[in-house]
């Protein structure tokens, strides 16, 4: 089985706890599972999530850690903390950079925080931009994410696939697959789609 599904599950374990058991039972289709316990690491860790990404790392899955980036507003040593958070509470092999800018003036300060990244223990980084980024991010990262919104929009658009991207598609009907490799399609929709597990899951995991 391919590891090909990128999962971001925002959701707390003690809430869905059976969301991830299921996703532990999917560890052989798992590219990896993106961590986000407070839109980010958090002021404490949670014992619950450490437990969940025990779990997981158990199962042989890579836990990514979320940290927000604000299209490169937010400071690099916030960013960093995140990271540093993610790694010694959590456990994190990887990172996930969410809302990163597409434009090449920011890649000298991606280019900071992809270093830091890897000095904090990610052997696996992945780039939200959402959309289609300058290419040289693709330097910087092993995914870049080129794509995240509503199905709609994703049949509409049909987005560039190519080996290191990765879309992240929400509002999504059953047994729809993105274009990418590695990919995320979920039925939920609105203001909070990332917290419905994805289409192609196992059906032992559900």
């Amino acid at each position: 089985m391919k590891r090909s599904l990128l999962v971001p599950y925002y959701e707390h374990p003690a809430d869905r706890p059976e969301g991830w058991a299921a996703l532990v039972a999917a560890a052989p289709a798992l590219h990896g599972v993106v961590l986000n316990p407070a839109n980010g690491a958090g002021e404490a860790a949670d014992p619950a999530f450490a437990e969940v990404a025990d779990r997981l790392r158990a199962a042989g899955v890579r836990i990514l850690g979320y940290a927000d980036t604000d299209y490169g507003r937010r400071p690099h040593a916030d960013v960093v903390a995140d990271l540093l958070r993610h790694r010694d509470w959590y456990g994190a092999d990887g990172a996930f950079l969410d809302q990163v800018a597409t434009a090449p003036e920011a890649l000298p300060h991606y280019r900071r925080l992809a270093v830091a990244a890897r000095a904090a223990g990610a052997a696996t980084l992945v780039l939200n931009h959402g959309a289609r980024p300058d290419e040289r991010y693709a330097e910087l990262a092993e995914l870049l994410v080129t794509f995240e919104g509503p199905w709609d929009t994703y049949r509409t658009l049909g987005p560039e696939a190519a080996p290191h991207h990765c879309h992240l598609v929400y509002a999504a009907p059953p047994g729809f697959r993105p274009a990418t490799e590695v990919h995320c399609a979920v039925p939920g929709a609105g203001a909070h789609p990332w917290g419905t597990l994805p289409h192609g899951l196992p059906e032992t995991a559900r």
